[in-house]
């Protein structure tokens, strides 16, 4: 399967309005952001896992990051409530579950292959700071290496962001919502850059609670000039 797999358009995807797909394993659901293959894909994806629902164990070979968006994800690591931002690296291995239940973003095989960094950070707990950069933005980082930069942005209600985006732009909204381009994003709502297309964006009168990953996607069309990128 290809579902925005070409990495030098502005991809949308409002996620919150699709239905659930039902994966492999009983009471495991998706939504599609985007995806390059089958069962072992590059993928970018919503997941709800029914209460006592699990997958088998099994290997990320290329690397598994996750934001909890609702409920507790666990595994025989540990429980990581709503906010946890957790980031697998290549050749980590566990057997994901929820006793209660839960939703995340997960992205799949979109790790360096060297990486071996893991992260867990509560973005619930954390401290944000101001953005000196951004009036009315509150970040709080929770990656960054030679070809990205992770963090969880707070947007003030009202508020009007413009960015160059010289190496590309991808978020989630997680609360509150903004409107770009004429379209409205609530949560759930999904949206990629491609290197140089400016984001310009009028923030609604809830403020906006978003995750986001910058500079990736250069790195990612340098590799692929033409845009598509091969199955994992």
């Amino acid at each position: 399967m290809n579902l925005n797999d070409d990495f030098s358009k502005r991809a949308v995807v409002h996620a919150a309005e699709l239905d659930w797909v039902p994966s492999p394993m009983p009471g495991v659901e998706r939504r599609m952001l985007d995806r390059i293959g089958q069962e072992v894909a590059r993928a970018t994806t919503i997941v709800r896992y029914a209460p006592d629902s699990r997958f088998s164990p099994h290997v990320h070979t290329g690397g598994e990051e996750f934001l909890v968006l609702q409920g507790v994800f666990q595994d025989e690591h540990g429980d990581y409530p709503e906010g946890s931002y957790v980031r697998n690296p290549p050749q980590s291995s566990h057997t994901p579950g929820s006793r209660e239940g839960c939703t995340i973003l997960v992205k799949l095989w979109q790790f360096a292959p060297q990486d071996r960094t893991h992260v867990n950070i509560d973005t619930r707990r954390a401290d944000y700071s101001e953005d000196p950069s951004r009036p009315g933005v509150r970040v709080l980082p929770l990656f960054h290496d030679s070809r990205e930069q992770v963090q969880m942005e707070i947007w003030q209600p009202g508020g009007r962001l413009e960015e160059k985006n010289p190496d590309g732009l991808e978020l989630l909204v997680i609360e509150g919502g903004f409107r770009e381009q004429d379209e409205d994003f609530a949560p759930q709502s999904w949206l990629r850059l491609p290197p140089g297309r400016p984001f310009c964006a009028s923030v609604g009168p809830h403020g906006a609670r978003v995750w986001t990953k910058r500079n990736h996607l250069s790195e990612l069309l340098r590799e692929n000039g033409s845009g598509f990128l091969p199955n994992p």
